[in-house]
C-alpha cells in the first residue's frame, strides 16, 4: 500500500490539520459574549456550518469576494434563524471573528505525531485557499510553520483550488515534480480532483464520511497516512 517515488506532501490546513470546527465554535462563544449576542451557540452552528461552506464553494468559484464571505454568511444565518440583528453587529462580528479565529490553537488528533513521522522522510507543505495573514496566525498559534518548506496560500497563487494554476504555483516554489508529490486535504472537490487534475498522487481526508468514488485513496483518520508514506 506505500506510496513510492513521492518526495514533496501538500497538506491543507483548515479541516485538514488544522481542527476548524472546534476553533470556529469557541470564536463564536467569544464574540457573541463580547457583542451580547443571546443566542444558543448549538442552534447557531447548526445553521451556520452548511451556510459557510455553501459561501466557501461560491467564494472557490469566484462568485463572491471575501468581504460577501464574511458577512453573508453570518447575515444568512441569522436569518434562517430568525434572530434579528442589524448590519453593524453583523459586520462588527465578521471582523472580530476574523480577529480572535485565528488565536484559538487546536488540531485534529493525531496531527503534531503524524508531522513528527513525516518530516524527517519528505519535504511538507501547506495549499490553503484560506487568507494568508489568518492562515500564518493559525499555524504559529498551533507551533506546526516549523514542518513546513512552502506555504501557498490563494491570495498569493492569485486563484483558488481546484484551480490548476495554484497547484502549479505550489510546485514551483516547492521546486517539485507532480509525480513525485501528494496531496492530502478534506474537501473532495478543491483537494482531491484539484490535484489529481495536476498530475499529483492524493488521499482523501474523508473523517466526514462522504460518499466518494471508490479508486480514491481515502483515510478518516490522519494516523492512518502511515500506511501510505
Amino acid at each position: 500500500m506505500r506510496i513510492e517515488a513521492i518526495k514533496h506532501v501538500f497538506f491543507d490546513l483548515d479541516h485538514t490539520l488544522w481542527d476548524f470546527d472546534k476553533n470556529s465554535a469557541l470564536t463564536f462563544d467569544k464574540i457573541f459574549k463580547k457583542h451580547h449576542v443571546e443566542i444558543s451557540l448549538e442552534t447557531f452552528l447548526e445553521v451556520y456550518e452548511p451556510v459557510n461552506l455553501r459561501y466557501w464553494k461560491r467564494y472557490r468559484n469566484d462568485e463572491i469576494d471575501k468581504i460577501e464571505l464574511r458577512y453573508g454568511r453570518l447575515r444568512d444565518t441569522f436569518n434562517e434563524i430568525g434572530f434579528a440583528v442589524d448590519e453593524t453587529l453583523i459586520h462588527n462580528l465578521a471582523m472580530d471573528y476574523i480577529e480572535f479565529l485565528s488565536s484559538f490553537s487546536h488540531l485534529f488528533e493525531g496531527t503534531l505525531d503524524l508531522l513528527q513521522y513525516l518530516q524527517p522522510k519528505y519535504h511538507l507543505h501547506i495549499i490553503t485557499n484560506g487568507f494568508e495573514e489568518p492562515q500564518l496566525k493559525k499555524m504559529n498559534a498551533s507551533a506546526i510553520t516549523s514542518y513546513f518548506k512552502t506555504i501557498t496560500n490563494a491570495e498569493v497563487a492569485g486563484v483558488k483550488k481546484p484551480n490548476p494554476i495554484i497547484f502549479d504555483f505550489a510546485l514551483n516554489i516547492a521546486k517539485a515534480q507532480p509525480k513525485e508529490s501528494i496531496m492530502i486535504g478534506d474537501n473532495y472537490e478543491a483537494d482531491i480532483l484539484g490535484a489529481l487534475n495536476v498530475g499529483y498522487d492524493a488521499i482523501f481526508f474523508n473523517y466526514r464520511n462522504d460518499q466518494t468514488e471508490p479508486h480514491i485513496k481515502q483515510i478518516k483518520h490522519l494516523s492512518e497516512l502511515k500506511k501510505y508514506l
